[in-house]
């Protein structure tokens, strides 16, 4: 089966996108004319334009459909209002396989208690919003609707001028949404989120698909002052994994948890129900079997996802989840999912095998790069 495309596809081609599949969706990985450390530089520094419509999108409406989305989801809804978004995972519920487990992490906006709208990741979008369809009471109706939303998201410290620029939300420079609040909505332009995955001041816009073009050109337009940039995804994973922000199906997945990978802060734990819960209580209780850290190499091998991580008498200890080169730092780093039992703290010296030979290693705890989020 081909891949899904974007409806910024063509934009992408004419911009001479390298494309590569993606959560089954043929996505920009880089465009022509700079490359990953160009884009990651104008996010780090100036701005930058994602289209990140792979994600998927579903609306929960009805009756109870907030309280649907806080008795199965993990985060504690009660913790935000309308106009909010919270960042959740869906976990496998107890008494199946894998309990506790992460099918997928997402964001949740909250319009009201009859109307939320989710965004997940788009090989689980499909999953996440079956699950929450079986579980919905009778008046509470789950869509899904990945093809009819595009997402862009617009990162950097000039951001909040390029939208300004763009008359999305008023002058913003002055007054600046909240982080993790939203404006606008159903019936409206585009509804604006200031959140993103890069570590930087930024938005997420969502839109309709058959609007994409036309905001993605406006966005372009007014951020050419600001010197914006498209940007694909190989930047938008060097630039999370400088913060630490963890990926579905390599720092979370089935058989990693929220505790095993620090995410634990987006558990409601005084619930009374959420999917998961008894199994991740549990291990709360009697502490996860591995941790995840950071890992910053100081020579010139760069771990990749799957490497082993080995203590100073070679055994292995561990296991990379992702590598990269840190265009900001100028060297290899990477995120690692460690044994407890290794008792690991930051600053220890511990090797990663690269193809065969142990490269050191210091342990840290992200971010490698210091947060611009708030």
């Amino acid at each position: 089966m081909s891949p899904r495309t974007s409806p910024l596809h063509e934009r992408h081609v004419a911009a001479g996108a390298k494309l590569a599949d993606f959560g089954g969706w043929s996505m920009p990985i880089e465009y022509a004319g700079g490359g990953v450390l160009a884009e990651h530089a104008a996010v780090r520094e100036g701005v930058g334009l994602f289209d990140v419509s792979h994600l998927g999108t579903g609306t929960v409406r009805g009756p109870g459909a907030a309280a649907l989305v806080d008795a199965s989801l993990t985060n504690d809804l009660g913790r935000i209002g309308p106009g909010r978004a919270q960042y959740t995972l869906c976990c496998v519920p107890d008494g199946e396989a894998d309990a506790g487990g992460v099918v997928d992490d997402l964001i949740v906006y909250l319009h009201g208690p009859e109307d939320v709208l989710l965004v997940p990741n788009a090989a689980n979008a499909q999953e996440v919003l079956a699950r929450l369809a079986a579980a919905a009471p009778p008046g509470v109706t789950v869509t899904d609707r990945h093809e009819e939303v595009a997402v862009l998201a617009v990162q950097g410290p000039r951001s909040a001028a390029v939208l300004a620029a763009a008359g999305l939300v008023g002058d913003l420079d002055h007054a600046d949404l909240d982080y993790m609040a939203f404006a606008g909505g159903e019936g409206q332009e585009v509804t604006v989120c200031r959140t993103g995955y890069t570590g930087e001041h930024g938005y997420e816009l969502l839109a309709p698909a058959e609007r994409a073009g036309a905001l993605w050109d406006r966005l372009l337009e007014a951020g050419a002052a600001e010197g914006i940039r498209p940007c694909g995804l190989g930047a938008r994973d060097t630039l999370r994994t400088e913060m630490g922000y963890p990926l579905h199906g390599h720092e979370l997945g089935r058989r990693i948890t929220p505790n095993q990978a620090r995410s634990g802060w987006a558990v409601g734990w005084r619930k009374p129900a959420f999917w998961g819960r008894e199994a991740l209580l549990a291990e709360r209780e009697a502490g996860p079997a591995r941790l995840l850290w950071g890992l910053r190499a100081p020579g010139r091998g760069i771990p990749r996802p799957g490497m082993a991580v080995l203590d100073g008498a070679g055994a292995r200890v561990g296991e990379v989840t992702s590598g990269t080169f840190s265009p900001t730092l100028r060297t290899g780093i990477a995120l690692a999912l460690l044994d407890t039992a290794a008792d690991v703290e930051a600053g220890a010296e511990l090797a990663v095998d690269v193809r065969g030979r142990p490269q050191p290693v210091e342990v840290v705890k992200p971010p490698f790069v210091p947060s611009h989020v708030r």
